[in-house]
């Protein structure tokens, strides 16, 4: 009985992993969607979207962020960019990448 359940134990593992790591990959995509928003929210007021983009993720996110601002007139639209952790050392899962648009406060 307990062979089988050594034989069965790294599927299980496996299948742990797989789904941390998924729950990682839709936890940093919401971050990152946050951090649009809050950059472009921060933009439309008064021009600087960085600094809001950083403070709107988890802390352990936050090192991991880049958001850029762009648009004139009357709307401004900030993408924020955040590298996907990995709980497998090598493994690159890419970026996270969100957009909002917000209209300019005059």
């Amino acid at each position: 009985m307990a062979i089988e359940y050594l034989g069965f134990l790294p599927v299980l593992i496996i299948v742990a992993m797989a789904a941390v790591q998924l729950g990682l990959i839709a936890y940093t995509a919401q971050q990152a969607g946050t951090a649009a928003r809050a950059g472009a929210r921060s933009a439309s007021l008064d021009g600087a979207a960085g600094p809001a983009c950083t403070v709107a993720v988890s802390g352990w996110l936050a090192g991991r962020t880049d958001c850029g601002a762009s648009g004139g007139g009357d709307e401004v639209t900030v993408t924020a960019t955040i590298d996907i952790p990995s709980i497998v050392p090598g493994w690159d899962f890419g970026r996270a990448r969100k957009t909002a648009t917000m209209p300019v406060d005059h």
